[in-house]
């Protein structure tokens, strides 16, 4: 076996790379039987970075800081296997230079170089070597090609004319916005101005109340030129963030105050979100969209909410299929994690947000429109033109009666923080900022959490949760065979107003404080609860009244999408032995309940512990985020920020180590990509 192959296969046994990204390095080295360390090492490497988010391989890092690389994402406890690994990578590459390293990847066939790629030559190559001199980009050639999609499609968009007169636009911002809304007027008619728009900002900052403006403003100006009502389509990556943008689309529609002509307005503007892959038109068990370049959607108006939950590839799907005068507005929190699948497209595309860099042009254009004044640091003749069409809300009107969540949020996005800071924002705001500190070491399964109900950790679930099913038992009516199906949608309604009120968030699925783990801990705290124990599943009871569920998978047949929550509850009707029989309800966009069998339900997981990465698009009146012990590379500042944003109310912190804590607060999420700006 070629010697390199075998170092990657020690690896591949260390856990240190799977056996996808040896496949592709024994794959070329197959075509090439000549190839040598370098390339083999690349191909690895970029198809290993690629499962951890990034869409494309920084050469230059690599041999900068080589032990970042090959460590498992989910290493939860300390180990010698990860670090071992890096530190044979360190050795490998420790005499290369980058000169080197890039001159025997252009050497062979299975590289194409960016501009070859561009002209269509060697379009057999896996990969695809982009980027500069100085920072080398190695990518899988499919990643290489969404990435130009979205660039030429922003691009192509941002060439297109638009610019609304200031006078025509400015009686309509004063009719649709209160005086003190200022960046709200700002980021509505910067997203007006242009075919593609960004508007992020952080919870609360107003991000749906613009976006209504923004298409009331569209259907206004469409209608004043004589043009048809504009076809709009409202999208967010799951479910749950579609339901709950319909939510707060139809709340901002009913603060809307236009009157006499410009009342009828309203009437044009959707509230109904749907899936990005329903909208796209998911083809089940394919990689494929019904609506693609050659059959394009019928939209002149597109925003995606929650879009830093977008990945590379769906970005770059769904840009292919709209047509070319589509007006594209992303939504979203720059400042929260990236997706899970590859690519960080909000953060990048949006990573000037915060300086402005708005040129002296748009600066004045927003001034007339708006009556607002452009900060003059915010100003930059070199302003690019995305910067002239990217907005950031910067006031938050969510944590108004809960302070302490917000400045808690802002500390930690700042980045650099310190443990001791951070305590002392839990200290001054005790009220809804909550620490529990555990010992060291510990974990769920020791004899302290079996016997001790009054454990600190246990008795926050137990508060958390019992209000939940006690709902679901006191409130039950199918106790009563003619119950009617109202009264059924009803106590479920209930239900789930009374599951927004906690939720725990962990920061892994697997491990000591993991989802699987902090689940059954969450049991074993409302086994202590007489009352609640004859609701508790026994042995290898899968299904139960009360049990909370998250959907994994999409599931085209039944209309239920990943993040979908649905939640146990009994039917009236009884089996053959007298046991009630069990339903899994869900709510619709529109507010309504559905009913679902258990055993249709194939891809679900109990979720009374949810990923933090689950979690977004979500918001709970109190969140409570564990930590495990041992730092890994999940744990950064997003992580920890946008558990906290998941918060409306209250914010518990659970941690036993406060280095762990530290090194999560100065941990930054940093996926290498082409389509960063700087």
């Amino acid at each position: 076996m070629n010697t390199a192959l075998s170092v990657l296969q020690n690896w591949v046994e260390q856990d240190g790379l799977r056996p996808l990204d040896l496949a592709l390095a024994r794959f070329i080295a197959e075509q090439q039987p000549q190839a040598d360390e370098r390339l083999l090492l690349a191909a690895a490497l970029v198809s290993e970075a690629n499962g951890r988010g990034h869409v494309c391989l920084n050469l230059a890092n690599v041999l900068a800081n080589p032990l970042h690389h090959l460590k498992a994402p989910q290493s939860l406890e300390p180990s010698a296997t990860y670090p071992a690994v890096g530190e044979q990578l360190a050795r490998m590459v420790g005499d290369w230079s980058l000169a080197d390293w890039v001159a025997s990847l252009q050497a062979s066939d299975a590289v194409s170089r960016q501009a070859d790629a561009q002209a269509g030559i060697n379009n057999a190559s896996p990969l695809v070597l982009a980027g500069s001199t100085e920072q080398p980009l190695l990518y899988l050639r499919r990643y290489w090609r969404y990435e130009q999609h979205i660039r030429q499609a922003i691009e192509q968009r941002l060439r297109l004319p638009g610019r609304h007169a200031a006078k025509a636009i400015q009686p309509w911002i004063e009719a649709l916005f209160a005086d003190n809304a200022g960046w709200q007027k700002i980021a509505c008619a910067l997203a007006l101005q242009s075919r593609f728009a960004i508007i992020t900002g952080g919870p609360g900052t107003g991000k749906t109340t613009t976006v209504m403006a923004l298409l009331a403003l569209l259907q206004g100006l469409a209608r004043q030129s004589g043009a048809g009502p504009l076809n709009v389509q409202l999208a967010a990556p799951t479910g749950k963030a579609a339901a709950r943008l319909s939510a707060s689309l139809s709340h901002s529609l009913q603060r809307l105050a236009l009157t006499g002509a410009l009342g009828d307005i309203l009437s044009l503007i959707p509230t109904a979100a749907v899936t990005l892959h329903r909208l796209l038109g998911s083809q089940p068990g394919s990689r494929h969209f019904r609506h693609h370049a050659g059959n394009r959607l019928n939209a002149d108006v597109v925003v995606i909410d929650e879009a830093s939950m977008v990945d590379v590839e769906l970005l770059a799907h769904l840009l292919d299929a709209l047509p070319a005068h589509c007006h594209v507005v992303l939504l979203g929190d720059k400042d929260q994690l990236a997706s899970v699948e590859a690519g960080s497209v909000l953060g990048d595309l949006s990573q000037t947000a915060e300086r402005g860099d708005y040129t002296p042009e748009t600066a004045a254009w927003l001034t007339q429109a708006t009556g607002e004044s452009i900060p003059e640091a915010l100003i930059n003749p070199a302003g690019s033109a995305l910067a002239q069409a990217t907005a950031q809300l910067r006031h938050s009107y969510r944590f108004a009666q809960y302070p302490g969540i917000g400045e808690l949020a802002r500390y930690v996005n700042d980045g650099n923080g310190s443990v001791e800071t951070l305590t002392a924002i839990f200290d001054r705001y005790a009220g809804h900022l909550q620490r529990i500190p555990l010992p060291r070491h510990a974990h769920p399964d020791i004899t302290d959490y079996r016997a001790d109900t009054n454990a600190p950790l246990l008795r926050l679930l137990r508060d958390g949760y019992r209000g939940l099913l006690e709902v679901v038992m006191d409130g039950n009516p199918a106790n009563n065979a003619e119950v009617s199906r109202e009264a059924l949608d009803t106590w479920a309604l209930k239900v789930f107003a009374r599951q927004r009120q906690f939720q725990l968030l962990c920061a892994t699925r697997e491990g000591p404080w993991g989802v699987e783990a902090l689940n059954q801990l969450t049991l074993r705290a409302l086994s202590s609860v007489e009352r609640l124990r004859p609701m508790l599943p026994q042995a290898h009871e899968p299904w139960y009244s009360g049990r909370p569920v998250l959907v994994t998978r999409n599931d085209y047949n039944l209309g239920l999408m990943n993040g979908d929550i649905g939640i146990c509850l009994q039917w009236p009707e009884h089996d053959n032995h007298g046991k009630s029989r069990l339903r899994v309800a869900f709510t619709r966009a529109d507010g309504t309940v559905r009913w679902i069998l258990p055993s249709r339900l194939q891809q679900v997981e109990t979720v009374f512990a949810m990923t933090v990465h689950k979690s977004q698009g979500s918001e709970f009146a109190h969140t409570a985020l564990v930590l495990p012990e041992h730092h890994n590379p999940v744990l950064t500042k997003e992580l920890l920020y946008t558990g906290i944003t998941r918060s409306s109310q209250a914010f518990t912190l659970v941690y036993s180590n406060p280095e762990t804590l530290g090194q999560t607060l100065n941990t930054q999420i940093e996926r290498a990509s082409g389509l960063r700006a700087e």
